[in-house]
């Protein structure tokens, strides 16, 4: 079967961010099946070219790399103009490229298009994945404002929607939003996923990094806005007002607010908040396996309720315990499971508390253990890609 996955964000473990494309590919190619990802380059993956369209192979994943550069950085202008040129293109391959099945993986909604165009001019069965619920997020962070843009991308996600054989939401949360609101009945979720041979805690050596064992707690991602960044800030001051400095937290990563974070903590000598840059995935695994607790912070919105973070998998196979504050079904998650903890986002007085007391007396073995058994359970990255897989199959059948 040749499946094209338009998908704006491709990445290897080389890079800086989620590999669930390129995990899920590698394995379909596997298993005998032809894969093409069309993706733009993104400032966190590992992908470079020189031409302004380009084929290159990862794995034996052919990868069309549209060389339109999108970072978390850019103004919104700059990250939308990205969007529409990376559609423009991928135009092109949508109606020029051999194909079974198309998957068309938003964020962007843009990203859409070319599944839209395939599905419509060359009858190609449309599998829509919804990595997060674009337009809403945007428009709860008041990103989009304008009164027409809002209807044109309601419009074109329930285009997309009601265009497509299956659509694949990346949380519980985003499965039953889209059920409820668009009335689809096609949706499944499928989860990110827990690489556990590349976060198995019997590979921890904290030799080569610069922190003790269990000695910190880590966020790893964007650092901005959306992901309640001054919350991990405001929480170190409260460390260092309280004399505890000895109370780590250490970021890795970049985003929009991340230089002004770096100078707030200097000019406040903030000294135990660790800012490390962004490093390919393969070198952020010690800092995880070695951490006491793993942070996701996120911006107090409901529509970040149905959240998928790639860190909660890759926490919870590296066996660490997580902190976080949406009210989802990340929430419900940790909680039947007794995973780790649920904070109010405005909050840092609470995490503060929490890690002044782990911090004095350590973590059991069985929650860590039973972290990882979870992870095993249900995200392991192996029968998620099979699951998908199956699915795909269906429809193509169908």
């Amino acid at each position: 079967m040749k499946i094209l996955y338009f998908y704006q964000y491709f990445s290897t473990p080389n890079g800086s961010w989620g590999t669930r494309v390129y995990e899920f590919a590698k394995n379909w190619v596997e298993e005998g099946h032809e894969v093409t990802v069309v993706s733009s380059v993104f400032a966190k993956s590992d992908l470079e070219a020189e031409k302004l369209l380009e084929t290159q192979y990862f794995d034996g994943i052919k990868v069309k790399i549209i060389n339109v550069r999108t970072s978390n950085k850019d103004s919104v202008l700059k990250r939308v103009l990205g969007f529409l040129t990376y559609a423009f293109f991928s135009c092109f391959y949508a109606v020029t490229l051999k194909a079974d099945i198309v998957i068309a993986s938003s964020g962007p909604i843009t990203v859409g298009i070319p599944g839209l165009l395939a599905r419509w001019l060359r009858g190609k069965k449309l599998i829509f994945e919804a990595r997060d619920l674009w337009p809403d997020g945007a428009i709860e962070l008041g990103i989009l404002k304008n009164k027409t843009i809002i209807a044109l991308t309601r419009a074109m996600e329930k285009f997309c929607y009601n265009s497509s054989s299956l659509i694949v939401a990346l949380s519980p949360g985003m499965r039953d939003y889209i059920k409820n609101k668009h009335g689809h009945k096609n949706v499944i979720s499928i989860t990110n996923t827990a690489n556990l041979d590349l976060f198995d805690p019997e590979k921890a050596d904290d030799s080569n990094i610069e922190f003790a064992s269990r000695s910190y707690s880590i966020y790893t991602g964007n650092i901005g806005e959306v992901n309640n960044s001054y919350w991990l800030y405001n929480t170190a001051k409260v460390l260092k007002d309280r004399g505890r400095e000895d109370v780590k937290i250490v970021l890795i990563g970049d985003g929009q607010q991340r230089e002004e974070l770096v100078e707030l903590a200097k000019e406040n000598e903030v000294g135990n908040l660790i800012f490390k840059s962004l490093m390919p995935k393969k070198n952020l695994v010690q800092y995880v396996l070695n951490a006491k607790f793993s942070l996701i912070p996120l911006k107090g919105l409901p529509v970040l309720d149905t959240s998928s973070p790639n860190k909660l998998f890759e926490s919870l196979a590296a066996g660490v315990p997580v902190i976080q504050n949406t009210n989802g079904w990340i929430k419900d998650f940790l909680e039947e499971h007794q995973l780790g903890f649920t904070l109010d986002p405005n909050k840092p007085e609470e995490l503060a508390d929490l890690l002044i007391e782990y911090h004095d007396s350590d973590l059991d073995m069985e929650l860590r253990n039973r972290a990882r058994t979870v992870a095993k359970s249900h995200f392991d990255k192996n029968i998620l890609s099979a699951q998908y897989l199956e699915e795909v199959i269906k429809v193509s059948e169908s």
